[in-house]
């Protein structure tokens, strides 16, 4: 087997065709099978000689596979967390929803919270760092997913204030028994059938997840009708969007009484939409 640092130089040449990050991906690769972090890689591990486990998850990103799936684990908001094809990988543009609410929120009570389709637990784990007297409730369906979102919560010692519990927003009276919630975070499925992706989302991530009808709306017509009797008095619902989808989810907002207002990203993109 050929020097850490020149498989390096080698997997990120072959990387070069399917990522625009050949030589991180090739990084997080060799540290992942090396069992060692990327720093400590690039500090200490450079002229030892190349682990022969590298080539089979090196085939794997190749085929379009996410770095994250492949690592088991995608950070976000501070938090690493566990990810597998069961759930969607958190992205940075997420944050900036957290980031919303944490504005919109700031010195006001936030007791009970209530992540809808909470996939690896992304949203809910986050704000519940935020606010430390809170207790949440993660809703999914998928029996995986909830399994994901149940050892993350574990693992940064939030299982005594996160319930992930199985529901189906797309079944009569999924809301009834939840109650009241002074914070109610969501990123359903947006994308439209026919969008083109992506193939390392396309055929690697759940599709349940993503697709939501010819124009990506079907979730938040099912979602957003629930939100007025969800809301406990002077709660807040944030929902993430897609780039296009602002003004159409603020209409069906307002057309069950609730004010809304779109939240942009980092990029200055529509990321989510604000109701109360």
């Amino acid at each position: 087997m050929p020097e850490v640092r020149e498989a390096l130089r080698e997997a990120a040449a072959r990387l070069a065709a399917t990522s625009d990050t050949a030589r991180l991906d090739a990084e997080l690769l060799m540290a992942h099978a090396l069992g060692v972090s990327r720093t400590e890689l690039l500090l200490r591990h450079m002229d030892r000689e190349a682990p022969a486990g590298l080539t089979s998850i090196l085939d794997r990103r190749l085929n379009h596979e996410p770095i994250a799936y492949i690592l088991g684990m995608q950070p976000f908001y501070g938090l690493d967390l566990e990810v597998s094809p069961a759930v969607l990988i958190p992205r940075g543009d997420s944050e900036t929803l957290i980031e919303a609410v944490r504005t919109a929120r700031e010195g006001r009570a936030t007791q009970r919270i209530l992540d809808l389709g909470t996939g690896s637990g992304a949203l809910l784990l986050a704000a519940l760092t935020l606010w430390p007297d809170a207790a949440g409730i993660g809703l999914e369906r998928s029996a995986a997913a909830r399994a994901v979102a149940t050892r993350n919560a574990r693992a940064h010692g939030l299982a005594a204030r996160a319930e992930i519990i199985a529901g189906d927003w797309t079944q009569a009276g999924w809301a009834e028994e939840l109650g009241r919630f002074d914070l109610i975070l969501a990123n359903p499925p947006y994308v439209e059938d026919a969008a083109e992706l992506a193939p390392s989302v396309r055929a690697h991530e759940p599709a349940e997840a993503l697709f939501a009808g010819a124009d990506g709306l079907d979730d938040y017509r099912r979602l957003i009708p629930e939100v007025p009797r969800l809301l406990a008095p002077g709660g807040t619902a944030m929902f993430e969007i897609g780039a296009a989808q602002g003004e159409a989810v603020v209409a069906l907002a307002r057309q069950v009484g609730l004010v809304a207002k779109v939240h942009l990203d980092l990029a200055g993109r529509p990321r989510s939409v604000e109701m109360a």
